[in-house]
């Protein structure tokens, strides 16, 4: 069951990292798409956010981080293309980057990991949320296979389950992040979201896969 629903407020962070860290999950306003957020480190967590999608296991979930600085501590490799994409006018917003990862120095969640994909919002409380717990796994509210709701309620109406913590508020907008694999040179168009190619195309070498 939800432990209640919040608002989309700064003063209720505290709250919503509690819990984070009691390995639960959180429905919340991302400047995309509605999302889903449980702390990578919480098994727990991420196995009630893969049974509340009815998502497969198979299918990694995409990291959200607040900073360059926390992708150093997840092991990311920094190309020249993925520079390139950080210091673009995209970088907070609704860019997502994917990403190869050393091995040797990325954090245990990640073992067994070659790349991952990650994204820096723009979203003030999602920011903040990222700024005092770390990276999370954050994906779009919605069932594996059917599209992401624009609210709250029809997001609970579609899981399997309720999250442990709703927070209200409306998502910044109707679609999803682009998704660029910087694994590949040049990088590779994965999903067109919110962000166009030729928009993207103007700060860095991309083509559509």
């Amino acid at each position: 069951m939800t432990g209640g629903a919040l608002s989309n407020d700064l003063a209720n962070l505290p709250r919503i990292v509690a819990a984070l860290r009691a390995g639960g999950v959180v429905l919340l306003p991302t400047d995309t798409v509605l999302g889903l957020a449980t702390l990578p480190n919480m098994q727990a967590g991420v196995d009630r956010l893969y049974a509340l999608k009815d998502r497969p296991r198979a299918k990694a979930l995409p990291i959200m981080v607040a900073t360059s600085e926390q992708l150093v501590d997840l092991g990311v490799l920094l190309t020249p293309t993925i520079e390139q994409a950080l210091a673009s006018p995209f970088v907070p917003g609704a860019l997502t980057i994917a990403a190869e990862i050393d091995p040797q120095t990325c954090p245990d969640w990640l073992a067994g990991r070659r790349e991952i994909a990650f994204r820096i919002p723009d979203a003030p409380l999602l920011l903040a949320l990222l700024r005092q717990v770390g990276p999370l796994l954050v994906t779009s509210a919605n069932r594996a296979g059917h599209p992401t709701p624009a609210n709250a309620s029809a997001v609970l109406a579609q899981l399997t389950d309720a999250p442990d913590l709703v927070v209200e508020g409306p998502a910044g907008a109707d679609v999803a992040s682009t998704l660029i694999n910087c694994t590949q040179s040049p990088a590779v168009i994965e999903r067109l979201g919110a962000i166009s190619q030729a928009q993207l195309a103007e700060y860095l070498e991309v083509r559509h896969g």
